[in-house]
C-alpha cells in the first residue's frame, strides 16, 4: 500500500501578515472555542483586534515570523534520509496547509495518509482539531485514502530520551543539583479538561516518565516541577502557571524545558525565553536557562522513523 506522512502542526506565521490569518483560524476553530458559532464569532472578532498588535510585536522579535515552519522543513529533510514516502507538514492555522499535499498524494496514488501529531500528549484542541482538519479537506476533494493517525507519545521511551538529550544539552557545563527544572506545558481551559479532555493526565505521566528516566540515569536537579504557560483570557486554566512559579522563587536557578511541544514556537522562542526571562531579571534570577524543543534533533528523527515503522 502507497503512504505518506503528514506532520500535523497548528503553524506559525511566516510573516508579520500571516499573524492575523494565524489568530483569525484558531479562535474560528469549534475544539479552540467549543461554544456555538455566533458566540465563537464574536469572541474571536474581540481576541483578534486586542491581541493582534502585541502579537505582531512579539514576532517581529523573533524576526517578523515563526521559527516553526523553517525548523519543520529541516525535521522533514533528515526524516526523507530514513524514510522511504513523501512526507509533508500540515499546519492547522497558517500555510501550508494540507490541501495541496492532499492533491499530490491523490494524484500519486497514495492510499494511506500517517498522521504524526506533533503534540505529544493528545487534546482535542490539538491533536483532534488537526486530524478533523485532514479529514475534512480530504472529504472536500473527494479523495478517500486510509487514515492512521500515530499514538500519543507522552511516556514512549524514544521520545523520553530525546527530551533528556534536550534538557542535558541546555544544562551542559552546570551542576544540575543546584537547579530547579520546571517541566513547562502549554495550558488547557479547565473547562476542557472537565469535558473529558485527557490532556492534563498525559502531560502529568509526562513528567513522571522523564523524572524516572532521569532517576535511572542518576541526573539530579534541586526540584523538579511541572507548570503551565501561554494562559489567555479571564478563565480558570491548569496551575501552577510558569510566571507565579517564576515570580515566587524557592530557587533562583531554573532550567526550563517546553514539555508539550516538539518545534520551537512562539510560545517557546518568545513566551519562554524573552518575556518570561525578563519575570527572571526582574528578580534577579542567578541563571535562566531554555532549553530548546527536539526539532530536527537525531534522537526524534529516529523515534518518528521508528513509530511510522511500526506502521509498515
Amino acid at each position: 500500500m502507497r503512504q505518506a506522512l503528514f506532520l500535523l502542526n497548528m503553524g506559525g506565521p511566516n510573516t508579520i501578515s500571516e499573524v492575523k490569518l494565524f489568530l483569525q483560524n484558531m479562535f474560528s476553530d469549534k475544539n479552540i472555542l467549543p461554544v456555538n458559532p455566533l458566540v465563537r464569532k464574536l469572541i474571536r472578532t474581540i481576541i483578534v483586534k486586542k491581541r493582534l498588535h502585541e502579537a505582531q510585536e512579539n514576532y517581529e522579535a523573533l524576526g517578523g515570523k515563526s521559527p516553526l515552519p523553517d525548523l519543520t522543513m529541516r525535521l522533514i529533510k533528515k526524516l526523507q534520509t530514513k524514510l522511504d514516502m513523501p512526507i509533508y507538514p500540515a499546519m492547522r492555522y497558517v500555510p501550508p496547509f494540507a490541501d495541496e499535499a492532499l492533491k499530490q498524494c491523490r494524484q500519486d496514488g497514495v492510499e494511506e495518509l500517517i498522521l504524526f501529531p506533533m503534540y505529544p500528549q493528545y487534546s482535542t484542541t490539538t491533536t483532534l482539531s488537526s486530524v478533523e482538519d485532514i479529514e475534512a479537506r480530504c472529504k472536500a476533494l473527494g479523495y478517500n485514502p486510509k487514515i492512521t493517525v500515530i499514538d500519543p507519545y507522552y511516556d514512549k521511551y524514544g521520545y523520553i530520551k530525546a527530551s533528556v538529550e534536550q534538557i542535558m544539552q541546555a544544562a551542559e557545563g552546570i551542576d544540575t543539583k543546584e537547579y530547579d527544572l520546571l517541566l513547562s506545558a502549554h495550558g488547557l481551559p479547565i473547562s476542557i479538561i472537565k469535558a473529558g479532555d485527557p490532556y492534563q493526565r498525559q502531560v502529568e505521566a509526562n513528567v513522571s516518565a522523564i523524572k524516572i528516566y532521569l532517576h535511572e540515569h542518576g541526573i539530579k536537579f534541586h526540584d523538579i516541577k511541572l507548570v503551565y504557560q501561554s494562559k489567555v483570557g479571564p478563565s480558570a486554566w491548569l496551575e501552577p502557571s510558569l510566571a507565579d512559579t517564576l515570580r515566587n522563587p524557592t530557587n533562583k536557578k531554573v532550567v526550563i524545558y517546553p514539555l508539550a511541544f516538539t518545534i520551537d514556537n512562539s510560545e517557546t522562542a518568545f513566551e519562554l525565553d524573552i518575556e518570561h526571562r525578563e519575570i527572571a531579571e526582574k528578580i534577579r534570577y542567578e541563571d535562566y536557562i531554555v532549553a530548546k524543543c527536539m526539532n530536527d534533533s537525531d534522537s526524534f528523527v529516529q523515534f518518528i522513523a521508528d513509530q511510522v515503522n511500526l506502521l509498515r
